[in-house]
């Protein structure tokens, strides 16, 4: 992305209200989705059907104020803290690695606790790095030709942040942490053969990783054949496929799943999307792969109309954030990828998730306020 000319922002614009209304739907429909995915297992682990949606309903309340804050706030403002927010997220990230501070679940320490809610430092530092690394790049544009000078300082830091993440561990955050920054190399003027170069001096490592844990290479196999292991590391995805196939071109109906039932695991945090096939069918499906796709388009437009470079990088990377871990979650639950264990933004269980990708939704249609083209929801 070339150096752009600095704009003075435009006062008294419109934001982007075609984004808007596509993450006011999507939220919705997150929210629709958890009640019915988790009624039946908040039942029967705490007595309560409406548990669950309680509380996504309140972080989805307090995302919304987040939202609008940030929709309001010059987004310019996040490029003279950029240091200082990428220094908070990481000290949050390394105080959930701390026995007694971080929270241990299911064989990962990756929350802090705040009162009855567990947070998640590791969502915030997604869009810590975003931040950053727009920073960065757009401080010398010319430096991004040379990897010494412009890529290797920017590879340090998502690799830190990277390995912290590994660390909990949580594979799916690392691997949409390391996605977007790659990608915002690339926008951010990296060579292709330096980035190229990247993808295959990591490959082994990558590897390793994967084949030092043996649940993570039996979950890296499941996808190729989980019939395999149809009671082990093949289950989430056989039951994922069964709710899948069963909606149909309509679904069986919302509330209707028989898969909720505790039959698929995760059904209201990573493998919603499934519950959602089964209950709205492929026409519900196919309206939350569209409303993502908004989202995209959106997304990309507003980083091309924005005012300056790192506006536009900053919406570039925040838009690739959103998408790519959609489509890594979407991928998974249809085991066209390995499991990794991802919420699907803005629909999954999940307070941290919500309200940092709610926040950053908002810092996009911030953004598009001071759109150099007519019209800060313009085409």
């Amino acid at each position: 992305m070339n150096q752009r000319f600095e704009r003075s922002p435009t006062k008294g614009k419109a934001p982007d209200m075609i984004l808007f209304a596509a993450v006011l739907a999507l939220v919705a429909l997150g929210l629709v989705m958890v009640f019915s995915s988790s009624s039946y297992s908040a039942r029967v682990r705490f007595d309560d059907s409406l548990y669950f949606f309680r509380r996504q309903a309140l972080w989805a309340a307090l995302g919304l104020l987040a939202m609008g804050v940030t929709q309001r706030l010059d987004y310019r403002i996040y490029r003279r803290y950029a240091r200082i927010i990428l220094t908070t997220g990481m000290g949050l990230l390394a105080l959930s690695l701390v026995p007694g501070i971080g929270v241990l679940a299911r064989g990962s320490q990756r929350a802090i606790m705040i009162g009855s809610f567990s947070v998640s430092p590791a969502e915030l530092v997604k869009l810590c790095l975003v931040v950053f690394l727009a920073h960065g790049m757009c401080r010398a544009p010319a430096k991004m030709r040379s990897f010494w000078a412009g890529v290797w300082p920017a590879v340090l830091v998502v690799g830190g942040a990277t390995a912290m993440i590994l660390s909990q561990p949580d594979l799916g955050t690392a691997i949409t942490v390391a996605g977007t920054s790659f990608i915002m190399l690339y926008v951010g003027g990296a060579r292709v053969s330096h980035l190229f170069g990247m993808l295959v001096m990591s490959a082994p490592a990558v590897w390793h990783l994967i084949a030092s844990e043996p649940y993570r290479m039996r979950r890296f196999l499941a996808f190729l054949d989980p019939w395999a292991d149809p009671m082990e590391s093949g289950f989430h995805i056989i039951q994922s496929l069964y709710a899948l196939g069963a909606g149909r071109l309509l679904g069986v109906g919302l509330g209707g799943s028989h898969q909720k039932f505790l039959y698929l695991p995760e059904q209201h945090t990573d493998f919603i999307f499934a519950i959602l096939g089964e209950e709205l069918g492929f026409l519900g499906a196919t309206l939350i792969l569209v409303l993502f796709g908004v989202v995209l388009w959106r997304g990309l437009t507003i980083a091309a109309c924005a005012p300056d470079t790192f506006g536009g990088l900053l919406a570039s990377g925040i838009t690739v954030m959103i998408v790519l871990q959609a489509v890594i979650n979407i991928g998974v639950v249809t085991s066209v990828m390995p499991i990794t264990g991802i919420p699907l933004p803005f629909i999954s269980y999940g307070g941290s998730s919500l309200m940092v990708t709610m926040m950053s939704a908002g810092i996009l249609l911030n953004i598009s306020r001071y759109s150099v083209r007519a019209g800060g929801n313009s085409t």
